[in-house]
């Protein structure tokens, strides 16, 4: 079995806020370990970014994605059930940054490896912004057991528009 992800990122608490973004559509086991160390990093507050609008364009069976509301309702929802103590800000985003570009209050960044140029992007544009620069926490991303690869709500949603014949 592949070690924990979390032995690669900073003790608990160790920060004051956090940030991070993403669809969360059908939260699954990679989402929860993301939005876990998140909160599991944070003494006060989670941001949340999820893409909503023009973000979703280029995503596969785009169509299939859950409604924003229940997405937001999700996360939170999630995010409390882990650490009920944190203040948790969701908010959908139309942009690849959202709140983590403007937000003078935040500490760290959490990112997968796949995400970690957006998180890097996003320092620099806090840079020409005035802003501190965040540190960047990465979690690694949680194969899917079947076949090995990434889990991603992609391929939950091209299994349902196979099944339910929404291609």
């Amino acid at each position: 079995m592949e070690s924990d992800s979390s032995s690669t990122v900073s003790p608990p608490n160790s920060y004051k806020s956090v940030v991070l973004g993403g669809t969360f559509d059908r939260l699954h086991d990679g989402h929860r370990l993301f939005l876990k160390t998140a909160a599991e990093l944070a003494r006060d507050r989670v941001v949340v970014g999820i893409l909503d609008g023009p973000m979703l364009s280029n995503k596969q069976f785009a169509h299939l994605i859950m409604p924003i509301e229940q997405r937001i309702k999700t996360v939170e929802d999630f995010i409390k059930s882990i650490k009920p103590s944190l203040t948790v800000e969701v908010e959908h985003i139309t942009d690849p940054y959202g709140p983590s570009i403007v937000d003078k209050n935040l500490d760290v960044i959490v990112v997968s490896q796949e995400t970690l140029p957006g998180g890097l992007l996003v320092n620099k544009k806090r840079a020409e912004r005035g802003l501190s620069q965040l540190k960047v926490e990465v979690v690694n991303l949680v194969p899917e057991e079947s076949s090995g690869e990434k889990l991603s709500s992609s391929k939950l949603r091209q299994r349902e528009a196979h099944i339910t014949g929404k291609l």
